[in-house]
């Protein structure tokens, strides 16, 4: 048979593509759906299907069937797809099968007794099952740099942002801490003088869901293949044939289910939008974390944000709601739109998300590299929100260090990613707006469907197929430059 190894590839990595999609479907009932008493069954079944899927990529023959591939007549995206499947089976085979299942046993630990420890603000009892999920992150850590010559936390990250360092990170947020400061005080000095009519609750959770799914469909949300429900941290799971999107609401707020919902709904137009002819395969997945969370911030920030989008969903949000002083147009945007520094990062504006996500980056590399222990993170944590956002967290574990999902279950070099995503996305909406002359119209006629062609054209479509960087400079003339972001927030509040 022609390219015969290239096709056992594909075979072999379309049964793993299979198995992958129940994982993300228990995961996202074990989120959503499963009573507390299925924890640590459901654990223990995903522990095994985690091992099943490494034993299947780690395999010899697939190792044979790489090199043989490699010597095969293939065009450029089979080439593609061989990378990817490169790139896969060598992250894989670095790691034991037991530090696989123990890892995927930890993590399921402690993210379902984080569930009610946060609640409680039980960091006492949070510590002790987070230090080994630590201890199992910083083995990976340690065997997948030993293997490619770099820091523990750079080996993590490369799994979420191929190709990203943690030394150009320090770069562009050293870059940002240079400038986002002084932007952010001018623009809370700027907005004080504001006399904003702030919406009065209770804003019932029935309403709410039918606001979201009112906002998706805006979107462009694809109902035949994915839903909305609930969880304690908002997240958009499954696969692309059927995307599941979660959020949490607060009858006294309203904006925060709602832009967690658009935020959602950005990954799910990705997801939905992958390349269906390449389904089952490495190169048909999206491209890297930064990409992923461009797409979800430029939903949330970049479209969500704007005048012109917040101008079609004001209407919505007066048909489900009783209409109140709040809700005239000038002042739902200024609102919408509003700066504060907050303690919880899924409900940061775009101004002071950033420090958000510098702050844990610090905390993370230097926990995987060793510098810091697990008991060091509380004081740290504190002392850094209130050198980037003037706010103490000490006692405060729950809106603290306890808030985020990400290292429940080893998700370190995860947070990066979103302000990667926040400087990628303005680049994008930069060059989408060169592209597209009457993209302002357009939005303020509540036509979104030539800005989502041109996300489909440029990003979705592609998958993996290109790295970030080729990915960018195609879609926009040039790599990653953080300049667009900051003229954006500029332009936007100042």
């Amino acid at each position: 048979m022609e390219n015969n190894n290239y096709q056992q590839l594909t075979r072999t990595f379309q049964r793993l593509s299979r198995f992958s999609h129940l994982g993300s479907i228990a995961h996202w009932d074990m989120a959503a759906m499963m009573p507390p008493g299925g924890s640590a069954a459901r654990g223990e079944a995903l522990a095994e299907l985690g091992v099943l899927q490494h034993q299947i990529l780690t395999d010899k023959k697939v190792a044979d069937w790489l090199a043989g591939a490699r010597q095969e007549n293939l065009n450029d995206d089979e080439r593609a797809n061989l990378r990817e499947m490169t790139r896969a089976y060598q992250q894989a085979a670095l790691l034991p099968e037991s530090l696989v299942e123990a890892k995927s046993l930890a993590g399921n630990r402690c993210e379902h007794a984080w569930r009610t420890q946060r609640k409680n603000n039980d960091w006492a009892g949070f510590a002790p099952n987070l230090k080994e999920v630590v201890r199992l992150s910083r083995e990976e850590a340690r065997i997948r740099a030993e293997a490619s010559g770099c820091l523990p936390y750079d080996a993590l990250l490369d799994i979420y942002e191929p190709g990203m360092t943690s030394s150009r990170l320090d770069v562009l947020f050293t870059d940002l801490k240079s400038w986002l400061p002084a932007l952010l005080q001018n623009v809370v000095q700027k907005q004080s003088s504001l006399k904003l009519i702030d919406p009065q609750g209770p804003f019932p959770t029935d309403s709410q869901r039918q606001l979201g799914l009112d906002a998706m469909t805006l979107l462009g949300f694809d109902f035949d293949g994915g839903r909305l429900d609930v969880s304690s941290h908002p997240f958009c799971g499954g696969v692309p044939e059927d995307v599941r999107i979660t959020t949490r609401y607060d009858e006294n707020d309203l904006l925060s289910a709602l832009f967690g919902v658009v935020h959602e709904t950005g990954h799910a137009r990705y997801e939905q939008n992958l390349p269906r002819h390449w389904a089952g395969q490495p190169v048909a997945q999206a491209r890297s974390m930064g990409v992923h969370e461009s797409q979800s911030l430029f939903f949330e920030m970049q479209l969500g944000r704007s005048n012109a989008f917040l101008k079609h969903l004001l209407p919505m949000i007066q048909q489900r709601f009783a209409h109140q002083p709040a809700f005239t147009l000038d002042n739902f945007i200024a609102w919408s739109q509003r700066v504060e520094r907050g303690y919880i990062r899924v409900d940061a504006d775009e101004v002071s998300y950033p420090a958000h996500v510098i702050l844990r980056y610090e905390i993370e590399s230097a926990l995987i590299n060793g510098e810091i222990e697990v008991d060091d993170i509380p004081g740290l944590w504190n002392e850094k929100m209130q050198q980037y956002l003037g706010l103490t967290t000490e006692g405060n574990y729950r809106n603290g260090c306890m808030q985020d999902i990400h290292w429940t279950d080893g998700g370190f070099g995860y947070f990066p990613s979103y302000t990667l995503g926040a400087m990628y996305a303005a680049q994008l909406f930069q060059a989408a707006r060169k592209a597209l002359p009457e993209l302002d119209n357009q939005l303020n006629e509540g036509n979104f469907s030539p800005l989502f062609g041109w996300l489909q054209q440029n990003i979705w479509q592609h998958g993996s197929r290109f790295s970030t960087s080729e990915l960018m400079i195609k879609a926009t003339g040039e790599d990653l430059n953080s300049r667009y972001f900051r003229d954006h927030l500029t332009a936007r509040y100042l």
